[in-house]
């Protein structure tokens, strides 16, 4: 039971502070912080921040697309603060990625646009 509280309690500090950090990378391209919490609509907006289509939402839920989904976007994401391609494939690799993401959302980056033009 205790095993279950504990895990319930990381669930949601993980999920909050996540929600912080992805918000705070959201004021950065001019949306509204509260959006990193919500999901569904926090990937639809990061996808509109990079410039995919709305409709790539539906990849996430497909086995190994959406492996390649996620690396796609996460370069897009570096590209719209002005990252280069390394620094996109870094934000997917354990720990080098939390301190990439934190370097977005804290650091001197600033949004530069979608780096593809939406569909």
């Amino acid at each position: 039971m205790m095993a279950l509280v504990v895990n319930c309690v990381v669930l949601v500090v993980g999920w909050g502070v996540g929600g912080f950090i992805q918000g705070k990378i959201f004021e950065k391209a001019g949306k509204p912080m509260w959006i990193g919490w919500v999901p569904i609509y926090n990937l639809i907006t990061m996808l509109e921040i990079v410039g995919r289509p709305i409709w790539w939402v539906v990849l996430f839920f497909i086995p190994l697309v959406n492996l390649v989904v996620a690396l796609l976007l996460a370069i897009d994401l570096a590209k719209a603060f002005g990252k280069d391609l390394l620094y996109g494939i870094g934000l997917l690799i354990p720990c080098v990625g939390l301190v990439l993401v934190l370097m977005l959302a804290f650091g001197d980056a600033r949004y530069l646009g979608p780096p593809n033009k939406p569909a």
